[in-house]
């Protein structure tokens, strides 16, 4: 459990891990901050778009769309392997989930299924978007899972947590599948070792 990091300092740890940063627009002050609180912190979701065009889908998940506002997440990871941070607070990209997900995340622990959604994700995780039509066909090229693995070590690596801090939404929320077409233990072993 933490308090969000402030923007400039998330912006120096992304930079710190390595990551290839882009500043989209207001970025520090794009959030949803005004329709509830974002902390305290306790992990890192990962997601995919199912879009394709690095462009189309940054500015989707700047802007949201009339039934789900942006920002959609925090930081746009395009299959380029650059992280296009278009949002910083509160963003819609959990929804709601499994309070005993939370629970083990928090604690660390190995995630139970997640059958339930009755917990406000979007207040207690860094949430980033990879472009991938999710279909399970589309490819994950290096450079893109490599900044995955990154931004989530360094988000780990900041409030000292482990990568068992790490979850896909597809853990989160029933329903979901995402991010597909790669497998979360495989994500977090690569960041238990990045964080070694």
């Amino acid at each position: 459990m933490a308090p969000p990091m402030s923007a400039n300092r998330f912006l120096d740890v992304l930079e710190d891990e390595g990551v290839t940063v882009v500043e989209v627009d207001d970025w520090r002050e794009h959030n949803r901050d005004h329709v509830g609180p974002w902390g305290p912190v306790h992990g890192v979701m990962i997601h995919h778009t199912v879009t394709s065009g690095s462009e189309a889908t940054v500015r989707l998940c700047r802007d949201g769309h009339p039934s789900l506002p942006g920002p959609l997440c925090h930081g746009v990871i395009t299959k380029d392997g650059r992280v296009h941070l278009v949002g910083y607070g509160r963003a819609n990209h959990a929804g709601l989930g499994d309070d005993d997900v939370l629970r083990a995340v928090i604690a660390e622990k190995a995630l139970p299924p997640d059958n339930e959604a009755n917990t406000d994700g979007n207040r207690h995780f860094y949430g980033f978007e990879c472009e991938n039509m999710g279909d399970g066909e589309d490819p994950w090229p290096d450079a893109q899972l490599e900044a995955i693995e990154r931004v989530s070590a360094a988000i780990c690596r900041q409030h000292g947590w482990t990568a068992r801090s790490v979850i896909g939404h597809l853990e989160w929320q029933p329903g979901k599948v995402d991010p597909k077409g790669f497998t979360m233990d495989a994500m977090r072993d690569r960041v238990h070792e990045r964080l070694k």
